[in-house]
């Protein structure tokens, strides 16, 4: 793996507070329909899907995943579209309904602070908060170009009473202000009802196979190879595609291909992960409690701290460790770039002390006894 160090300011650019988030209120075509005018979107890596050239974005670096979220106030609606590729909503703060199909009445699952939602491609979703106060969803939307998005052909009728359209550029255009509509052949076509009438259909049943909630999550002391250390008592829990758990045994609910891995590490009060490094790009975020973040090597360390709701890259090849700062467990919900399993590479003084411990590291790469492992004489030809 290719080492690669940052200085404090690279470093310090990497990592988005929470104050920092700028939120578009004009970023879709139905900013103004009532029911629907109060959304509020933010792009903190990426774009996301924004039709808006106001939307603000905090770190447009590509990761092959954009992240961002949504904020609204209770009983405010995101209004019915299709995604080409993944769209995966993580609640923050909130109860939220999210309800699917061409008429958005196929089904519909309860989301709670703490649950995964994955919601496929191809099919119209929507989602509104239903919990008593303001509510708070991140997503993560699959590749560094997400396509957009198609509205559903009523929400785009519609907007046009408040002078919205949408170009086949996929970008906002407001005549409210007294300007002309676009001619019709510059903008977006609405699909057709024999198009809609071909979309894949869900059940609940089946969009349940693509929910994670957080009664769900299943935990592993195992998974990573400084967890049998003093001071080093992570656990990981697997949602969405193979992550960098280190337990042979730690499989995700959901494994349909997203471009990105998705996991819960827990770090209990005074507890740290010792130095590794990933070959991919990582996002931190605390749910619960806060954390620092110290990256490079010896000698070089730069410590960032990171509180609950904040955004955090770290890119591929740098050293990290990662320490709980709070009073209580620590969750931060991980998201790595890639479909294929992620290998950790420990820093030598960590693999010498899980040496010591009776933990090394097997041929595949998991976690594994140290007598049970021989050295193989030809495997290092």
């Amino acid at each position: 793996m290719t080492d690669k160090s940052l200085t404090e300011a690279q470093a310090r650019a990497r990592l988005i507070p929470n104050s920092d988030y700028v939120s578009c209120n004009v970023a879709f075509i139905d900013c103004k329909t009532p029911g629907s005018h109060l959304k509020e979107n933010y792009s903190m890596i990426g774009p996301g899907v924004t039709s808006s050239k106001e939307q603000v974005i905090n770190l447009r670096e590509k990761h092959g995943f954009n992240v961002g979220a949504a904020a609204m106030p209770t009983g405010i609606t995101n209004n019915l579209h299709i995604h080409f590729t993944a769209e995966v909503f993580i609640v923050y703060k909130g109860d939220w309904k999210f309800r699917w199909g061409p008429n958005g009445d196929d089904g519909e699952i309860i989301g709670h602070e703490g649950d995964l939602v994955s919601v496929p491609t191809w099919i119209f979703r929507g989602f509104t908060n239903v919990g008593p106060d303001d509510g708070w969803i991140f997503t993560v939307l699959g590749g560094d170009d997400t396509g957009g998005i198609i509205w559903h052909p009523s929400i785009i009728n519609g907007a046009a009473q408040y002078g919205l359209y949408l170009d086949k550029l996929n970008r906002l255009i407001d005549t409210s202000g007294g300007e002309a509509p676009p001619p019709q052949d510059e903008l977006i076509t609405p699909l057709s009802a024999e198009e809609i009438a071909r979309l894949r259909r869900y059940t609940v049943e089946e969009m349940s196979r693509h929910v994670v909630t957080r009664a769900e999550r299943v935990w592993s002391r195992d998974a990573l190879l400084d967890s049998c250390l003093p001071g080093h008592a992570s656990e990981i829990a697997p949602a969405l595609g193979y992550g960098m758990t280190m337990d042979r045994d730690s499989l995700p609910k959901i494994s349909i291909p997203r471009g990105f891995s998705i996991e819960w590490l827990k770090l209990p009060k005074e507890q740290s992960v010792s130095r590794f490094r990933l070959a991919e790009k990582q996002v931190l975020i605390p749910f619960v409690g806060s954390a620092e973040l110290v990256l490079n090597g010896p000698g070089q360390e730069v410590s960032l701290p990171v509180a609950a709701k904040d955004t955090v890259s770290v890119p591929g090849g740098v050293w990290r460790q990662i320490r709980n700062t709070a009073d209580e467990d620590t969750e931060i919900m991980v998201v790595t770039a890639g479909d294929g399993r992620k290998r950790p590479e420990w820093a030598p003084e960590v693999v010498d002390a899980a040496a010591k411990a009776g933990r090394t590291i097997d041929a595949s790469g998991y976690v594994a006894p140290m007598h049970l492992v021989p050295t193989y004489a030809f495997g290092k030809d």
